[in-house]
């Protein structure tokens, strides 16, 4: 079926769609935070620090992690399997594919470097995937969440 809009009208329609971000996810960790005594989080911080870009200019970083541990400088990102292209669940759409794919090769360059740069500024980052959250995987992430936050289990 064709768009009754035109390329540049559709945009803007599309541009002005809010987005509800990923709450559901970030409640479920926050569930797995609070069941297993894990203390110290932020949710809504964000991260500022000089950052450089090529040919010699510098712009400012700012990143906005999920969670964020202040005092362990820890920053927690939960990634959804489809957005950051999981390995084991994200799949291919059939329409626009070539849009897809490189949405979400940019989504996944994003992360390294905002990983780099955390990283480089001497904080800790952890990503987290959707999938990670479920029950039956949750043992496991809070051990990982405990050993690299420094905790013990």
């Amino acid at each position: 079926m064709p768009d009754i809009f035109n390329k540049q009208k559709r945009s803007d329609v599309m541009s002005r769609i809010r987005s509800a971000g990923n709450e559901g996810t970030e409640l479920r960790l926050i569930r797995i935070f609070r069941t297993n005594g894990i203390t110290g989080w932020r949710r809504g911080c964000v991260i500022r620090g000089p950052r450089t870009e090529g040919r010699g200019l510098t712009k400012p970083f700012s990143v906005r992690p999920d969670f964020v541990f202040p005092k362990m400088k820890a920053a927690v990102f939960v990634d959804g399997c489809f957005w950051h292209g999981c390995p084991k669940h994200a799949t291919q759409p059939r329409t626009i594919a070539n849009f897809w794919r490189e949405k979400i090769a940019g989504n996944r360059a994003r992360d390294r470097r905002v990983n780099r740069t955390l990283r480089a500024d001497g904080w800790t980052v952890v990503r987290v995937w959707e999938h990670e959250l479920l029950r039956r995987d949750e043992a496991k992430l809070v051990r990982r969440l405990n050993r690299t936050l420094g905790r013990s289990a």
